[in-house]
């Protein structure tokens, strides 16, 4: 179907549209954070109808064929593309999307606000939900920016005690306003003599691209504690096979998540008044936009209106 776009967030990945990659083809459309409102529908569409708000994530719609598909494992689709990097995607004021890769919105939100959560916001909710903590348990949340600063929120509302872990002390009065209990500079102290003194984090949600930071973590885990890493990066997240056999530790991954997950992490966000921190910029000034996520200026997610 063909959405008439009314916003779209900037997400770092969108970097891999706008310089060469191996995995992107040039003159990709970036953005994959976008909400619009239907205004076609292509033959075969049964579930959607012209006029509704809906949104799109970073997965472009499972096939509902493949091995994956047929297991319920629609996140590992073989035959899915990723929004602005296999198919274009919402830098434009209109896009093609598939059906089975569709978000319904709530009525309550605009579109700006819902933009980021469809994809910092499922990112970081599906993360601490697969690091299954236990209410009251001490979640971490590494790095304070465009997916720390939800993951706060989240874990707090979830009924977590919530630890910030950032650097320096620039952003500990926002994070605490944010829902952290304690916050932890990384740069002024031993963030894992830190987290010990605290009874060592059941879950800590690492948002930061490096594996030396996950890696750095894993001593302020308390036994049978959980790394969920977020950030992808060339480098490898080590762990002592001593911390995997005698404490029990695990080192677990999440990339975003489906559709039904992605309105479940929405219907959550409605209901316990998570929002995205963002600036709204016009689509004529995306290169500008770009530009301010990649230089951490932002606070916190970038999002462009046609």
């Amino acid at each position: 179907m063909r959405l008439r776009v009314e916003a779209c967030g900037v997400c770092h990945t969108d970097i891999f549209s706008i310089q060469p990659h191996p995995e992107t083809e040039q003159g990709r459309v970036p953005g994959h954070e976008v909400v619009g409102i239907i205004d076609a529908v292509g033959e075969g569409v049964t579930q959607w109808a012209v006029g509704e708000r809906v949104g799109v994530g970073f997965l472009a719609g499972h096939c509902g064929e493949c091995v994956s598909c047929r297991h319920g494992d629609f996140v590992a689709c073989k035959n899915q593309p990723r929004t602005g990097l296999h198919v274009d995607g919402g830098y434009a004021e209109y896009m093609i999307a598939r059906q089975t890769g569709l978000v319904a919105i709530p009525d309550s939100l605009s579109s700006a606000a819902v933009a980021p959560l469809l994809c910092a916001g499922l990112t970081v909710y599906n993360g601490i939900l697969k690091g299954a903590p236990a209410p009251g348990s001490l979640v971490g949340i590494q790095g304070i920016g465009g997916l720390g600063h939800l993951g706060l929120q989240y874990a707090d509302k979830m009924g977590m005690r919530v630890v910030a872990i950032g650097r320096g002390t620039g952003k500990e009065k926002l994070s605490r306003e944010l829902g952290a209990d304690e916050y932890v500079d990384s740069s002024g102290t031993d963030a894992v003599s830190e987290l010990t003194k605290l009874g060592g984090a059941n879950v800590i949600v690492a948002t930061a691209s490096s594996g030396a930071v996950s890696s750095a973590l894993v001593a302020g885990l308390a036994d049978h504690g959980r790394i969920v890493v977020l950030g992808a990066s060339p480098d490898p997240v080590s762990v002592p096979t001593q911390d995997l056999t005698d404490r029990g530790i695990q080192i677990l991954g999440s990339l975003t998540g489906t559709p039904i997950q992605n309105e479940e992490n929405l219907a959550f966000s409605v209901r316990e008044g998570v929002k995205a921190l963002i600036e709204e910029r016009p689509l004529a000034e995306a290169a500008a936009a770009v530009d301010r996520m990649l230089t951490g200026k932002a606070r916190f997610r970038m999002v462009l209106i046609p």
